[in-house]
């Protein structure tokens, strides 16, 4: 929980810098950058974990990584993130970042998860019935999952809408054996 909170504070910090900078969305997507890189590699994850390794060749690693595509105030808060000995929360920060951003632009993110893949009409209507009740951007998420045998489950803040077959069969079981 420590890591997280401070993980939060960090990523709080970069939010107002960058909306002061007015380069929100830039570090946004620097963000969603790093934490697909760290996600995608265990090699860095292990460095930026590694009390061995000396913070001066952490910053080379990443300035190699990302210092072509990435701002100059993201390289920036990687660099103070370094100076003050919290680089293996990096990803957490970036993450955090991410979802603080989602909160300000209003934007939600909606699992739709199914058995097969929906045609686009059916997913519009779902995609409008969330927006009828959210006012904001929706980004649909889609995922397959063949154990639902048929129907779909969506999933977005903190509720759920379970239209699967699966789950309407273990209702009715549950039913019948009471």
């Amino acid at each position: 929980m420590k890591g997280s909170k401070v993980a939060s504070r960090y990523a709080q910090a970069l939010l107002d810098l960058a909306i002061e900078q007015k380069s929100l969305d830039k570090v946004n997507a620097d963000m969603v950058e790093l934490t697909q890189v760290c996600a995608e590699s265990k090699e860095l994850t292990n460095l930026l974990k590694s009390p061995i390794i000396d913070n001066r060749k952490k910053m080379d690693v990443l300035n190699s990584l990302f210092s072509k595509n990435m701002d100059k105030m993201s390289i920036g808060f990687m660099a103070l993130i370094l100076k003050h000995s919290r680089e293996n929360l990096l990803p957490e920060i970036a993450s955090s970042f991410t979802s603080l951003y989602k909160v300000n632009k209003n934007i939600i993110d909606v699992y739709l998860t199914s058995a097969v893949p929906l045609e686009a009409s059916v997913k519009d209507k779902i995609v409008q019935k969330i927006k009828s009740k959210f006012k904001g951007e929706v980004v649909l998420i889609e995922q397959i999952d063949a154990k639902l045998i048929g129907g779909f489950v969506v999933k977005f803040d903190d509720k759920q809408l379970d239209a699967s077959i699966a789950s309407q069969l273990t209702n009715l079981k549950n039913l019948l054996l009471n």
